[in-house]
């Protein structure tokens, strides 16, 4: 019987339970970056910006980035997205004769030093214990594809199993293929995983719509969709579904 039984494991594998997570607003957040960007520009070029310049600007930018995002694919066409991104940012600041000398790539350079991430504090003990529990955890994240370096840089990429952007899945949540692109990397089917975001579209629909239980996790304490498991915190998935 001893061996039948480690016969039919062997066929039959037990596949691990995953626990899939979005990147911005539930790993990491962005340091606000009219601030940086106000001191970059002055630093390097002498460009001085009001706090409402300097935010309209940054917004302008944002706004570019997520309706593109998906173009960076990999590093020839992100290097095109943030040179666009830098156009959308110079259209959105005052015209100056200072600005007028401020060469594209510099621009550029200027910008990506005012865009900066801080993994939140409850993440990596909330990924860690994930993985005591024997789960797999992997993100499943709207972005192009220098997540992978984001979350390294803020200590969370050696945590984790496995980082699906939809820059790599084509399309973005809450389309399914991204949702399944994450169980594949996790080796998890959708009845044995839940997913963590803090959007209801992207996050919560998507992820029923893949057929994953979603878990929303609202930081500001505003509260979920009825019937959707909702947490304030990264450290209460301790608690289980």
């Amino acid at each position: 019987m001893v061996g039948t039984s480690a016969y039919v494991r062997a066929r039959h594998p037990v596949r691990p339970r995953a626990l899939l997570l979005d990147a911005l607003g539930t790993l990491v957040e962005l340091r606000p970056p009219a601030p940086l960007l106000q001191r970059e520009l002055a630093r390097r070029f002498g460009i001085e910006l009001s706090t409402s310049q300097a935010q309209h600007a940054i917004a302008a930018e944002i706004a570019y980035y997520r309706a593109h995002l998906d173009e960076g694919r990999d590093p020839e066409s992100l290097a095109v997205l943030h040179h666009r991104c830098a156009q959308a940012l110079c259209v959105a600041l005052p015209p100056s004769a200072a600005l007028a000398r401020v060469e594209a790539d510099m621009l550029t350079q200027a910008l990506l030093a005012s865009l900066r991430f801080r993994a939140f504090a409850d993440a990596p003990p909330a990924i860690l214990a994930a993985r005591g529990r024997g789960e797999r955890v992997v993100v499943a994240s709207n972005w192009d594809v220098s997540l992978r370096d984001v979350l390294a840089r803020v200590g969370l990429a050696p945590l984790l199993d496995g980082i699906v952007t939809s820059a790599h899945a084509g399309t973005r949540k809450p389309a399914p293929e991204v949702f399944e692109q994450a169980l594949g990397a996790a080796g998890a089917r959708a009845g044995d995983a839940c997913h963590v975001g803090d959007s209801v579209l992207e996050d919560v629909a998507g992820a029923r719509g893949a057929g994953i239980e979603p878990i929303l996790l609202s930081r500001d304490r505003a509260p979920g969709p009825p019937g959707v498991r909702t947490i304030t915190t990264l450290s209460e998935l301790a608690g289980g579904p």
